[in-house]
C-alpha cells in the first residue's frame, strides 16, 4: 500500500512517500526458510565471534599491540555494519509487507555509508600498520605510537562520517511521490534514488564518485600496496617472512572480500539481475563473520590469547 503525504517544502508543494516496500527475496517457503536459518546464525557467529575478538585483544596484555588494536576497532565496525541491516532482514522474511518509513530508512542508509567509510580508512591504515612493521621494523614502535594509531582511528571516523553527510545532504529533501518499491531487503542509495519524483541523474553521477570510485581507488590503493610489501619480503627473506606472508594474505583476504560488494553496487550501471541483492546479503552476514574467522584461524597469536583467556576463565570459575 502506498502511502502519500503532502506538505510545503521551499514553498512548493510536494507528495513525500512515508515508506518505502521492500521485495521478496523469493517467494519459495523453504528457500525463505533457509535464507532465515543463515542469515540468523551467521548474523549470531558474526557478533559472537567479533565480540571475542575485542575481548581478547581489549583481556590480554600480549596483544595490547597496533595490529590488534585495529583489529579490535574492525571487529566493532564489523557488529555495526551487520547490525544495520541484518536484524530487520531477519524479522522481515516471513512478512507479506516488509516495509520501513521514510526516517528509519535514511538513518540506514546514513549509517552504513558512516561505518562503510571508516572501515575503508581503516583497512587502508592496517595497510600502512603493515607496510611499517614489515618494511622498517626498526622505526616501527615510534612510528605506529598510541597516538598515532589513536589519530588513525579518529581520522577515518570523521571521513566515514563526512562521506556519508555530504551524499546525503543532498538527497533528505527529494521528493518522493511513488513508485515506493525498493528492489532490495535494505535501503541502500542507488535504488533509493531511482525513486525520486525528480532527474536524479546528477546525484547518481555524485554517489558514484563518491563511494563507487573511492571503493576502487582505495582498492586499488590497498593492492599495490601489499604488492610492495610482498616484493619488499622476497627481497629481504628472514625467518619472519612467512609470518609476514600469513599476515598479509589474511589482510588481503579481508579487502576482497570487503570491497568486492562495494564496487559492484556503486560502480555497475542499474541491475540486471538480482546478483546484487545476495551479494548483498553476503555482505550484510557473511563478510562480518569471514573476518574474525579469517583473523583467529590464521592467527597463531590470536589462538594462543584465546585458549589463556579461556583457560583464565575456567580457573576463576573453579575458584568462585
Amino acid at each position: 500500500k502506498l502511502t502519500v503525504v503532502s506538505e510545503a517544502m521551499h514553498g512548493m508543494n510536494h507528495s513525500v512517500v512515508s515508506e518505502f516496500v521492500f521485495l521478496e527475496l523469493t517467494n519459495s517457503w523453504e528457500i525463505q526458510l533457509l535464507l532465515f536459518v543463515f542469515s540468523f546464525l551467521f548474523y549470531f557467529a558474526s557478533m559472537m565471534g567479533n565480540l571475542i575478538i575485542v575481548f581478547t585483544v581489549t583481556l590480554d596484555a600480549n596483544l595490547h599491540s597496533p595490529m590488534y588494536f585495529f583489529l579490535a576497532n574492525l571487529s566493532v565496525i564489523d557488529m555495526a555494519f551487520c547490525s544495520i541491516t541484518a536484524p530487520k532482514m531477519i524479522s522481515d522474511i516471513f512478512k507479506r509487507h516488509k516495509a520501513i518509513s521514510f526516517g528509519p530508512c535514511i538513518t540506514q542508509i546514513f549509517f552504513s555509508h558512516v561505518v562503510g567509510g571508516t572501515e575503508m580508512l581503516l583497512l587502508i591504515a592496517m595497510a600502512f600498520d603493515r607496510y611499517v612493521a614489515i618494511c622498517k621494523p626498526l622505526h616501527y614502535l615510534t612510528t605506529m605510537s598510541p597516538q598515532m594509531c589513536l589519530f588513525f582511528l579518529v581520522t577515518s571516523w570523521t571521513i566515514g562520517l563526512i562521506h556519508s553527510v555530504t551524499q546525503l545532504v543532498f538527497v533528505v529533501d527529494l521528493p518522493f511521490c511513488g513508485p515506493n518499491v525498493l528492489d532490495s531487503f535494505y535501503c541502500d542509495l542507488p535504488r533509493f534514488l531511482r525513486l525520486a519524483c525528480t532527474d536524479t541523474q546528477e546525484l547518481e553521477l555524485m554517489v558514484t564518485i563518491n563511494s563507487g570510485l573511492t571503493s576502487v581507488g582505495s582498492f586499488v590503493l590497498l593492492v599495490v600496496s601489499y604488492i610492495f610489501i610482498l616484493f619488499n619480503v622476497w627481497e629481504h627473506s628472514s625467518g619472519g617472512s612467512s609470518k609476514a606472508l600469513s599476515t598479509l594474505s589474511a589482510h588481503s583476504t579481508v579487502v576482497v572480500l570487503f570491497f568486492g560488494p562495494l564496487m559492484f553496487f556503486y560502480t555497475w550501471p542499474s541491475a540486471t539481475s538480482h546478483l546484487d541483492k545476495y551479494l548483498a546479503i553476503f555482505d550484510a552476514v557473511l563478510t562480518p563473520f569471514l573476518n574474525p574467522a579469517i583473523y583467529t584461524l590464521r592467527n597463531k597469536e590470536m589462538k594462543v590469547a584465546m585458549k589463556r583467556l579461556c583457560s583464565g576463565l575456567g580457573h576463576y570459575r573453579k575458584i568462585s
